[in-house]
């Protein structure tokens, strides 16, 4: 038995798949700790590690960001992803270190494994001369010696001026990252480092193992990848028992599609709304998600070929769906995506827009290019998906090479060899 302590920030979309392999560690026989929000108590003790809760750290809710960072307020696109990266992200990394100090005092711990925006446990790691495992649960930013800078939504050039185009924007980032350097300077010195100069996204990722959600197909086939740098696919859980809702029963027999704006930015007048009233006149059953457990409605009429929910268990929906309309939330694209569903994204804000144009090059979707769509440019696209085959056969490629890569399951045997 070894004792692992996992960390992820408290959004939904890093809990989860961490979860996933921590109930692997568990089931392995080793001694798992979780550290994360309070709000995810639950979810962590489902899998039988224990919570080490944020204490030091503002322990936020992320429904609720600006109630925690108030810079927050208004702030859509660039500006949101800048800010969010240092009030979120940087800013709470020395607090982050205290509480890991903390746990680490009353238990050491054999092996560290952080997702990618966990800066405290890389700073943590960096003062005690320790290595870290990079648990990667969002598309891969890790730069490279080819391709453009990951989050541009470019794929790799392929010719001598897309090459060119490439390593200058890959020039640029030092750049780019200038906002976020001098907090990245700060919270170092905060925990008593010297400030690297590294840009953030050349900081966060282990030098020994970086397992990878996703897969091969959904990161362009990039041949500059390292060697201890490892696809992993889906990270995904064993199904829970929930409750179905009541109008289960009419999906049956139907052509089911589904619409969701994943759990963060879910304002539906971005893409419900118009995906409802495209979907309208069709003779389809449109399933909506809110993004709110518990919130089954949207403060607006919907359809009559429209089902609501703030909560679908995946496993029991995604079998029966033919086409899914989604924002591009990462753990989701990548479930959809598993069961062969081919995809219309509209990518807005954060690593939207990125993950929009992976399912493109993939094949395996539609990129709108935009996080808010007309109805018409949805009514559109699900025209063109819905009768054109290549699209489900290239989601079928990227199903089952994710399918092949081994989950959770592979991941905690990664994390197995670090200890």
């Amino acid at each position: 038995m070894s004792r692992f302590l996992l960390t992820t920030m408290p959004f939904t979309g890093h809990v989860a798949p961490m979860a996933a392999i921590a109930r692997q560690l568990v089931d392995r026989g080793h001694n798992v700790r979780f550290y994360t929000g309070s709000r995810f108590r639950a979810r962590v003790e489902a899998t039988g590690a224990r919570l080490v809760p944020w204490r030091e750290a503002p322990d936020f809710d992320e429904n609720d960001l600006p109630a925690t960072f108030p810079r927050l307020v208004g702030k859509k696109g660039l500006q949101q992803l800048l800010v969010n990266m240092v009030d979120c992200f940087i800013q709470t990394a020395p607090a982050q270190v205290a509480d890991l100090a903390a746990e680490w005092q009353r238990e050491p711990w054999d092996a560290l494994a952080a997702d990618e925006t966990s800066v405290g446990a890389v700073l943590f790691s960096l003062t005690r001369g320790t290595p870290w495992a990079t648990v990667a649960v969002i598309p891969l930013n890790l730069p490279g010696p080819g391709g453009p800078p990951s989050g541009m939504g470019l794929s790799p050039g392929t010719n001598p001026l897309t090459r060119t185009r490439d390593a200058a924007l890959r020039g640029l980032v030092p750049l780019v990252s200038r906002p976020l350097a001098g907090p990245l300077a700060d919270a170092q010195r905060a925990v008593g480092l010297e400030p690297s100069g590294l840009t953030m996204d050349r900081m966060v990722f282990s030098r020994s193992l970086i397992a990878a959600s996703g897969s091969p197909l959904l990161d362009y086939r990039r041949a500059d990848r390292p060697a201890h740098l490892h696809f992993v696919g889906e990270l995904a859980s064993p199904p829970a028992s929930h409750t179905l809702p009541p109008w289960w029963g009419d999906l049956d027999g139907r052509r089911v599609v589904l619409v969701t704006q994943g759990t963060q930015n879910i304002d539906p007048g971005d893409l419900i709304r118009p995906a409802l009233d495209a979907l309208a006149d069709r003779d389809v059953i449109v399933v909506a998600t809110t993004g709110v457990p518990g919130q089954d409605s949207f403060p607006f009429p919907v359809p009559p070929n429209a089902r609501v929910a703030g909560f679908v268990p995946f496993a029991d929906l995604l079998p029966r769906v033919e086409l899914a309309i989604t924002n591009g939330g990462w753990g989701g694209t990548i479930a959809m995506l598993g069961h062969g569903i081919p995809l219309i994204v509209a990518g807005g804000d954060l690593d939207k827009p990125e993950i929009a144009a992976r399912v493109a090059w993939s094949g395996a979707g539609i990129n709108l290019r935009t996080g808010t769509p007309t109805s018409a440019a949805i009514r559109a696209a699900v025209d063109r998906v819905l009768h054109e085959s290549a699209f489900r056969e290239a989601a079928s490629r990227v199903g089952a090479e994710l399918g092949s890569l081994g989950g959770a399951s592979r991941a905690a045997e990664l994390l197995e060899r670090t200890r």
